[in-house]
């Protein structure tokens, strides 16, 4: 690419790891291609985020003090610094009260964009300064396409359950349907402050209102209908960065340890289960969840967080269960190397969240996908894959609070293993011809590709 093609932009997504990762690897992509990156960061998690910086001498670590906000632990700065998520909104306030700061380092570097995700005050600061603001999202654009769109829109009151029962006015799929319970989490989310003193919905609804273009690591096979919705809606470009797996962890071996056992099964025979960093299982519900591991009669590694009030996973195991799965069975309650964990050739089947993470280094492995949605954005892409695309299979739960039996869990994961299962067979197949087409080196070349030539349009 010619120099005077080249872009400079600047960075600034959301405190938490979820968003800064996803960043830094759209940071990565750009700075293949030869553009300049200034990415704004914390001081203190500057040092997390260096292994994963491919491209040192285009991506710019920019350091931004937190201020303090009462209520806070000393020295937070991101949402892994504070204990509980309630303190999340504080963070949030302290990101908004950077606002001075970032206009000085903005004015001083004068990049062509800034993109940018839960600090809605942005796009009217960057065009005061002549700069155009991208509104980069990590959440899926179906989510933003049922949640967050002028359709949505109230005249003073907050938003209720039935609301989210339905689907805005246009949307486009008949499939893509709320639970009760997940509709109860979405109007509670919305509706919520979250940071000085703004509802969530709003600081998303004027970030997406307001900037010059809206983007998502996404691609049209998976979500291409919700975004023509989301160009009707908002009115302005909708960019799209391509599909692909998160930031490859630094380790290249798999730990001896998990890798010896997992050699011990057959081919495609072990389900794998994992819930990400920040999701907590009722201890109910976890049991119910390895107990549905245990009637499977399955091989199972699944590496889980202690449920709530517990302090390990061993103590919240049901009684003998470690003496019956015994050689068979592993619940563990530690950090393990996921990608690695879902490349090795005896996992047949992940039981996931659906993290947008979680998600992305899924797709392009050969593993079956059981899809157990626990918050927000979760649903829709649940719902996108098990019901849009056919690629997995939900566990089934109730419909007003959300909760499964051991029996529900059981039979999702029989129903994706078991080669007979006439649904499995459907599912297998579509699963296998979405892998391709993520796995072909020309698509993401062509979304990066497409994604920068539409940068370059909006600067002229």
């Amino acid at each position: 690419m010619a120099a005077t093609s080249s872009l400079h932009i600047a960075m600034y997504p959301w405190f938490a790891f979820g968003h800064l990762a996803p960043y830094l690897q759209i940071a990565n992509k750009l700075a293949k291609k030869g553009h300049k990156i200034s990415f704004f960061t914390p001081s203190k998690t500057q040092a997390k985020l260096q292994p994963f910086n491919h491209f040192p001498n285009l991506i710019t670590f920019v350091p931004i003090i937190v201020p303090h906000v009462d209520g806070l632990p000393e020295a937070a700065e991101t949402t892994a610094d504070v204990s509980h998520p309630s303190l999340f909104n504080l963070i949030m306030t302290a990101m908004d009260l950077t606002q001075p700061q970032i206009k000085c380092i903005l004015q001083n570097i004068n990049p062509h964009f800034i993109f940018f995700d839960f600090t809605f005050w942005m796009p009217k600061l960057a065009s005061q300064l002549g700069i155009k603001s991208i509104y980069h999202s990590v959440i899926s654009a179906t989510t933003f396409a049922y949640v967050f769109t002028p359709s949505r829109q109230l005249n003073g009151h907050d938003f209720t359950v039935d609301d989210f029962m339905q689907p805005p006015l246009g949307f486009p799929s008949s499939t893509i349907k709320l639970h009760t319970h997940e509709a109860k989490n979405i109007a509670f989310m919305t509706n919520m402050i979250f940071g000085s003193d703004v509802h969530f919905f709003h600081r998303h609804f004027t970030g997406l209102c307001e900037s010059d273009a809206i983007a998502f690591k996404s691609c049209r096979e998976i979500e291409g209908p919700f975004v023509d919705y989301l160009i009707s809606e908002f009115k302005k470009p909708v960019l799209l960065s391509g599909p692909d797996g998160d930031i490859q962890e630094p380790t290249t071996t798999l730990d001896h340890k998990w890798a010896e056992w997992l050699s011990r099964f057959k081919a495609g025979s072990v389900i794998y289960c994992a819930f990400g960093s920040e999701c907590t299982l009722t201890k109910d519900q976890f049991q119910e969840l390895v107990l549905g591991f245990e009637l499977t009669n399955l091989p199972f590694f699944a590496a889980l967080k202690p449920p709530l009030g517990m302090d390990t996973v061993a103590a919240a195991l049901p009684e003998g269960f470690e003496e019956r799965v015994e050689g068979r069975g592993v619940v563990y309650g530690g950090w393990v190397q996921q990608q690695h964990i879902l490349e090795h050739p005896s996992i047949g089947c992940f039981v996931t969240h659906c993290g947008a993470g979680s998600l992305s280094e899924a797709l392009v492995k050969k593993c079956q996908l059981v899809l157990l949605p626990h918050v927000g954005d979760h649903f829709f892409r649940a719902r996108t894959m098990s019901s849009c695309l056919k690629v997995g299979v939900e566990v089934e739960r109730r419909e007003e609070d959300g909760n499964f039996s051991k029996e529900n869990a059981c039979k999702a994961v029989k129903t994706v293993m078991d080669e007979e299962n006439e649904t499995g067979k459907e599912i297998r197949a579509n699963r296998a011809k979405l892998r391709e087409l993520l796995l072909d080196k020309d698509l993401e070349e062509s979304y990066i590709s497409n994604f920068i030539h539409n940068l370059q349009a909006l600067v002229g």
